[in-house]
């Protein structure tokens, strides 16, 4: 393809072409980045050879082909400004004497090589002008440096910088190091609202926006001191009209030969609306879109920030907040109404703290969060609670309803050194819950202790249907003794749980618990059967004992429908008379009792099983109610019989005690039941209540609860003596 004779007998395939582009794929390799292989390199620029020769021996002469090569080195990628220059150089040096040495004499050439010169860096400078926006910067880099080089290549170059410079949508500005402006284009002129006279007579630093004026000039020194040569950052300006601009703005810093800084390019593009569009979309990631408030992403990026800058001394506090019975009100009026309710109590939170540097979030629901600013320690965070408490509690208009509102607040106040985000709002929900418990309306402080014992006893409470199906659990039993002759008639069975860390358990940790998680069935069934296996093992052995077991029955336990088949499930398998034993219930619960449980107490004492009303005094004491119960026993309230002393220390009180003991020991025998005293600690106590006639006693004077073994000593023990 490149043997074809040229006009007049010539041909180029010859070595002196090949030479040429040779020597020229050398110098452009040598030159800069060239992302050809050498033998395309060397191909491409034979092509441009053949080119060139034949325009300057075309009979009608044109520069066009020069400028085709131009462009054509441009879309091969070979862009250093080097590569133009030693192609411009050596196609007037030494081209005619390399490819057309018969040529290199006759004058005329020299005059198309001169054009060729001209036309192949037009070609060049064109084609660069037509490239992205991220090559105007070597444009008008390159148009300063060809100046020094090749006048007629300023001059060309200078042409495409200006019509880059005045036609590009983006704005460009020149300045010296000085930040004197000195020249801009009609679109930078735009942005900015001035004329364009009135930009080139003022510094660039009155243009910044306050707060990014430090920043700049750190910038600028950055670029003049050599430290990079360019940057790219997000910045505002001011307009004319002082409004503000946000720019994207690419500075690049030109230099001397010699590396002396000689002035700064901005390219600046319009962001303004990219920019509001970011804020808004981030705004709405950051914000409840209902109450406008803060959301929880945006209270934990703060409160994260604050622990990642709190200094050894520095303290964070929190005030967590939920409605009281906002389900409810949601519920009974809807969500419209209920929205409307979260909107008010929201904008009443954000104005109470108000100028005090809090931040108030929604986190969801009907809960809010107060991150507390102050270094007023715990004092700071209660007086914020009680302002949002008053905010609150104010009467609140939604559509034609009166609200009356009320919140519980957890506060945390500590040294940011001594948590951490995670466990300040742990701490933060357990104080809520115990503000709730407490009676709402109110607020509490975190107590670690307090926690401490919250989540032992939570440990306690995730343990129990374990430690029931490993048998843990045990029975003591206390001797229930005839204050007439000191006989033992009966035992109370009270549960223990012999846990295989904390070691034996009493039942006020963990019966609550049991209630609460309703393994209180289940537990008490287990008990029911235990003492019904133990009570029939003592009458097997002490027939004439006649030794009655008792066994509380817990409020749930007497409200489940199986409870009769239960306990006579436990009678039959364990063969113990009904009559030995006796189930304890607590006075609340049988005087709230109506319906089936009713019912089944009528059952329970057909079966011929004693009931017993425990702790008798400390709730309704409704007898009249009681004669219609089915009930054999009552046993007074330890309080009483501790009001019973012998010591003297308050005779009036004694007396009080006293006189209530006789008179539920009287109504008591008038209906016909039995009456037990609970918690006889002395001689004396058991000596009054046998003188009030009270039938039998229980407490430590006549013994603790033992395991089953001692019972069974103990009733030995009293056959001998029989």
């Amino acid at each position: 393809m490149y043997a074809a004779p040229a006009p007049g007998g010539e041909d180029f395939s010859r070595p002196g072409a090949r030479a040429y582009a040779a020597e020229w794929a050398r110098a452009v390799r040598r030159l800069g980045f060239v992302p050809l292989s050498a033998v395309e390199t060397e191909r491409l620029l034979i092509v441009h050879t053949v080119r060139l020769a034949n325009a300057l021996l075309a009979p009608t002469f044109s520069a066009q082909a020069a400028e085709n090569v131009g462009r054509g080195l441009v879309e091969a990628h070979l862009t250093e400004p080097g590569v133009r220059d030693w192609s411009v150089r050596a196609l007037g040096d030494h081209f005619v004497a390399r490819v057309l040495p018969a040529r290199a004499e006759r004058p005329e050439e020299r005059e198309r090589v001169a054009a060729l010169q001209g036309g192949l860096s037009a070609g060049f400078a064109r084609a660069l002008r037509d490239r992205t926006f991220s090559q105007q910067e070597r444009i008008a880099r390159s148009a300063w440096q060809a100046r020094d080089a090749v006048e007629q290549a300023l001059r060309d170059s200078e042409a495409r910088f200006r019509a880059v410079f005045t036609g590009a949508a983006i704005g460009i500005g020149i300045a010296g190091i000085d930040g004197r402006i000195l020249d801009v284009n009609q679109s930078f002129a735009d942005m900015l609202g001035y004329p364009m006279e009135e930009l080139r007579e003022i510094n660039v630093a009155s243009l910044f926006h306050a707060d990014d004026a430090a920043g700049m000039w750190e910038l600028y020194q950055e670029l003049i001191e050599g430290k990079t040569d360019s940057a790219r950052v997000e910045k505002r300006y001011h307009r004319k009209d002082g409004s503000v601009v946000w720019t994207d703005l690419a500075v690049s810093l030109i230099r001397y030969d010699d590396g002396r800084p000689r002035f700064t390019v901005e390219m600046i593009e319009d962001i303004t609306e990219r920019y509001e569009l970011q804020q808004r979309l981030r705004f709405q990631a950051l914000h409840d879109p209902l109450t406008g408030l803060p959301n929880r992403t945006l209270f934990f990026e703060t409160l994260g920030g604050v622990f990642d800058t709190a200094g050894e001394e520095q303290r964070v506090g929190i005030c967590f907040l939920d409605l009281d019975g906002f389900k409810a009100i949601n519920d009974s009026l809807g969500h419209d109404l209920g929205d409307l309710l979260l909107t008010v109590i929201s904008r009443r939170l954000a104005d109470c703290v108000a100028g005090r540097g809090h931040l108030v979030a929604r986190m969801g629901g009907d809960e809010f969060v107060i991150l507390v600013d102050s270094g007023g320690g715990l004092d700071d965070a209660v007086e914020v609670a009680e302002l949002a408490l008053a905010a609150v509690s104010a009467p609140v208009h939604v559509g034609d309803q009166q609200l009356a509102v009320s919140a519980s607040i957890g506060i945390v106040e500590c040294p940011a050194a001594e948590t951490n985000v995670s466990e300040l709002m742990k701490a933060a929900d357990t104080t809520l819950y115990w503000a709730k418990a407490e009676g709402r309306g109110r607020w509490a402080v975190y107590d670690p202790e307090r926690s401490a014992a919250d989540i032992a006893r939570s440990a306690l409470a995730a343990g129990l249907p374990a430690a029931l199906d490993r048998g843990e659990f045990v029975l003591h039993y206390q001797p229930i003794v005839s204050l007439l002759d000191g006989t033992m008639l009966a035992v109370e069975a009270l549960v223990r749980w012999q846990h295989p860390e904390l070691g034996l358990i009493g039942p006020d940790r963990f019966i609550g618990l049991a209630e609460e998680t309703g393994l209180i069935v289940r537990l008490g069934a287990w008990v029911l059967r235990q003492a019904c296996r133990d009570a029939e093992g003592w009458r097997r052995a002490y027939p004439d004992a006649r030794l009655v077991v008792s066994v509380n029955l817990a409020a749930r336990q007497a409200d489940d429908p199986a409870i009769v088949d239960t306990v006579a499930e436990a009678l039959s398998r364990t063969g113990l008379p009904a009559e030995l034993l006796q189930l304890e219930l607590t006075e609340s619960a049988v005087m709230g009792t109506a319906g089936e449980p009713l019912r089944s107490l009528r059952e329970l004492a057909d079966l011929g099983v004693r009931l017993a009303i425990d702790d008798f005094g400390t709730g309704y004491s409704n007898l009249a109610y009681l004669r219609r119960l089915p009930i054999h026993c009552l046993k007074l309230a330890g309080p009483f019989v501790e009001g019973i002393r012998a010591d003297g220390a308050d005779v009036a009180a004694d007396h009080r005690d006293e006189r209530i003991v006789d008179a539920l020991v009287r109504l008591a025998h008038a209906l016909e039941l039995w009456v037990t005293a609970e918690a006889v600690e002395t001689e004396a106590q058991a000596e009054r209540l046998r003188a009030l006639r009270c039938d039998t006693g229980q407490g430590r004077w006549f013994g603790a609860p033992v395991p089953a073994p001692q019972i069974r000593a103990r009733l030995a023990g009293g056959e001998e003596a029989a």
